[in-house]
């Protein structure tokens, strides 16, 4: 394939934000096996292995525990290179696409081998990777180590069971800390499995706080605003301007680099960082502005459902969506997966999720609907805007809004006859 007709180039804006970023075209057996590679890198000779959410939530945590067993690396090449990427010497220009953890990996990269550098492994997962994760430690560590598994819930206990129960045995101690929403058999199943779980309220905590408290390090107080400022855009509390730098800066640095920096600077990110980010942020806010003006409301039920199509900052436009009158945001993305907000008349994110492949919060959550079968059903998706992938998701915020209404005439009917 032409390089140009995968790179943004000089394409209009209106038109590149209708495609998938680059990495999308990059075939996953070759992504597979970079990632192992680099996964085993990372975690053999280690003396502990954090499997970890690649945002700032779970990043903020593998810095914390970093910082507790004396590992974090030394911070100064990494700002060497956020310096160097402000000159145009590295990096991608786009803000939209997270960084690749070994992007600009090479011989004469100084920081081609940063993931291996530190005693304390750093493995980024998704929740849909977990087993994935899980299985690479079990096959690469050394008996007797630590592990821990940060801001990361999986949604059905089998298919993690089995490597979860191999290094059960292997491992000196596994202690597991999250937010997010566990049903009570999967979270039973994994105690069960001999996982110290530690799990925060989702309203109240983000992932960060709970690492905080449930480590047994004393810890100084630029670590509690960490988690503090964390908290304030993983439950989209807004109340922080740090925290849009401290999400926006996780997105688009490499794993080691944001633990390595978080983990010397605290919230008060240095001035290149703050530079780096600044610069980013003009072609995102465009993105946010196309993302918007290409949104339509839904009536379901008594929730107005705002919903839109292409690359953009999702948190970004669901809040602009919720501040023009709608209840529940849905951001549909070229690569297939699409993200649902909600707000505070709106509490069903995961519930619709659920409904189409996915997962999450009650007012933040993702799905990747299982209507993809081939290349052609992903160019219908570019060139209608991602309709099929529309239909299916409000046909699913349908199904929640009758359940809702049932429930609720229920309840009214067990009233009226008291």
């Amino acid at each position: 394939m032409d390089d140009d007709l995968i790179e943004t180039g000089d394409a209009p804006r209106s038109r590149y934000t209708k495609l998938p970023g680059k990495g999308f075209f990059y075939p996953d057996s070759l992504d597979d096996e970079r990632a192992e590679r680099r996964a085993r890198e990372a975690i053999e000779g280690s003396e502990a292995v954090v499997i970890a959410d690649g945002d700032a939530d779970g990043l903020a945590c593998a810095a914390m525990i970093r910082e507790a067993y004396d590992a974090a690396l030394d911070v100064g090449p990494f700002e060497d290179a956020v310096a160097a990427r402000l000159e145009g010497e590295s990096g991608s220009d786009e803000p939209d696409e997270p960084a690749a953890d070994d992007e600009g990996e090479g011989d004469d990269d100084p920081l081609g081998d940063a993931h291996a550098e530190s005693p304390v492994g750093l493995v980024s997962a998704g929740p849909y990777s977990i087993d994935t994760a899980l299985e690479r430690v079990e096959k690469y560590a050394d008996d007797g180590i630590d592990l821990f598994v940060c801001d990361l819930c999986p949604d059905d206990y089998e298919w993690i069971a089995e490597p979860l129960t191999e290094l059960a045995d292997s491992t000196d101690a596994i202690r597991w800390f999250d937010h997010h929403q566990w049903d009570d058999e999967t979270a039973d199943a994994v105690g069960e499995a001999g996982v110290d779980l530690v799990v925060g309220e989702s309203d109240e905590e983000c992932t960060a706080d709970v690492t905080l408290r449930s480590l047994d390090y004393a810890f100084d107080d630029r670590w509690a605003e960490l988690a503090e400022v964390t908290r304030d855009h993983d439950l989209w509390l807004k109340e922080d301007p740090r925290s849009d730098d401290l999400a926006d800066y996780s997105y688009w640095a490499g794993a080691e680099e944001y633990a390595a920096v978080v983990g010397a600077y605290g919230v008060d990110l240095p001035e290149a960082v703050r530079s780096f980010v600044a610069e980013r942020r003009v072609e995102k806010e465009a993105r946010i502005d196309l993302a918007v003006d290409r949104a339509v409301t839904h009536e379901v039920g008594d929730w107005r459902v705002a919903v839109t199509y292409g690359r953009c900052s999702q948190n970004e436009v669901a809040e602009r969506l919720r501040e023009a009158g709608a209840d529940a945001a849905v951001i549909v993305k070229p690569a297939g997966s699409a993200s649902i907000r909600g707000s505070d008349d709106f509490r069903h994110a995961h519930e619709v999720a659920g409904r189409v492949n996915g997962g999450g919060h009650p007012q933040a959550a993702g799905c990747k609907p299982d209507i993809y079968d081939d290349m052609l059903d992903y160019a219908h998706h570019w060139s209608t805007e991602g309709q099929a992938c529309k239909r299916v998701i409000l046909a699913a915020f349908e199904a929640v809004a009758e359940e809702v209404e049932a429930e609720a005439s229920g309840a009214d009917e067990a009233a009226a006859a008291e």
